[in-house]
């Protein structure tokens, strides 16, 4: 793994043209993984401790942040971020904050997980960025309050120690915290603005939650699945191929470049746990001119197992769910879709349930992470 790359200092005055020209960002190795505070997982800021410039819920917007020089409202220039308002001293006679100051915001994570890596994003914000970041963690059973969070007896873990942040920047921060965790608490040193929140980990399921509802969509990201690769992710991520609900746009699909060859393109998926399969669906929802033309979805059961097709290369239509209910269960621990030639798919559903080995595996790596 190469070292995170990181940003300190002021960026620039906004000096006219595309906001973005100058603005600092490197190629982080862990945002392969899925954003485990996106909205459409059910991620929320459920509190702050100051929001006077711009809103908490900015912090999770799935779009880029932006900027308009020209948006000013009653209280001074309107941020596309979370922005608190400058802390002052105590006194006349030390106008300055104390070492300690800080401001902060709870995250409830959409999916609890294992954390690999946060980015704290202060796009837009050249000079009122925090001067340091630090992110701690914890997790909490059922949906707690913020006066349950933070409460004297609960204990969170550092994941990110304080650390200098720059302006107008990507700020990366590689996590080796081998713990699944519910809740984040991000806070700013000592006072500032942030534009956005991306939390990269593996989604690890409740097995209890999974037993009570039997059969499940058992690739799904909230349940646990992952999108291992994909051979290519020009236009999007393989990760939204396996989000809940059905796609709102197109680019909340999977889409692919245009081939100009005789191959075609293809996702391979690990499952929640070892699983058997009944039912299938290919989803090509707001994909209307660049469906792809036939999919096969195939199945190996452990990581040195053979592939075997669970269903037949298909015809698909465009903007169209299919359905397909398999002629016998087929057990499996990874998957993988298939598409000819090439364009995209918005969601692959693969309905089934635990096997009793996926049940013990699932719960010896619940307790293993606490």
């Amino acid at each position: 793994m190469t070292a995170t790359p990181s940003f300190t200092g002021d960026a620039n005055p906004y000096g006219g043209g595309d906001p973005y020209a100058d603005y600092r960002t490197a190629d982080f190795p862990f945002t392969h993984h899925a954003d485990l505070a996106d909205r459409r997982l059910g991620a929320g800021v459920v509190a702050a401790n100051d929001e006077f410039f711009a809103q908490r819920e900015n912090l999770l917007v799935p779009e880029r942040p932006e900027f308009d020089p020209e948006h000013f409202g009653h209280k001074g220039k309107i941020m596309d971020g979370w922005e608190t308002r400058r802390r002052r001293g105590a006194s006349a006679g030390h106008p300055w904050p104390t070492a300690e100051d800080h401001d902060w915001a709870l995250i409830r994570l959409g999916a609890p997980g294992v954390i690999r890596g946060i980015v704290v994003d202060t796009a837009h914000f050249r000079g009122n960025y925090p001067q340091a970041v630090s992110v701690e963690g914890v997790s909490f059973p059922g949906t707690p309050s913020p006066e349950e969070l933070l409460a004297d007896d609960v204990k969170w873990t550092t994941l990110v120690p304080r650390t200098p942040v720059g302006g107008h920047a990507a700020n990366g921060f590689a996590v080796s915290v081998e713990q699944r965790f519910t809740h984040l608490r991000l806070n700013q040193h000592p006072d500032g603005g942030i534009a956005r929140l991306r939390v990269h980990g593996e989604v690890v399921p409740d097995p209890a939650w999974l037993a009570a509802l039997g059969t499940f969509d058992v690739v799904a990201l909230e349940n646990g699945g992952q999108a291992e690769d994909a051979s290519n992710l020009f236009y999007s991520p393989a990760t939204n191929s396996i989000q809940p609900g059905r796609a709102r746009v197109m680019h909340e699909c999977w889409e692919t470049r245009r081939r100009r060859d005789q191959g075609h393109d293809w996702i391979s998926y690990c499952l929640a746990a070892q699983s058997e399969i009944r039912a299938i669906e290919i989803d090509t929802a707001y994909l209307k001119g660049n469906a792809a033309g036939w999919a096969s979805v195939s199945v190996r059961n452990g990581d040195d197992g053979e592939w075997v097709e669970a269903l037949p290369r298909t015809r698909l239509q465009p903007d169209t769910n299919h359905r397909f209910v398999l002629s016998a269960p087929v057990v499996a621990t990874h998957a993988r879709v298939d598409i000819y030639p090439d364009g995209g798919i918005s969601r692959l559903r693969l309905h089934g349930s635990l096997t009793e080995e996926g049940v013990a595996g699932l719960l010896a790596r619940h307790q293993e992470l606490g």
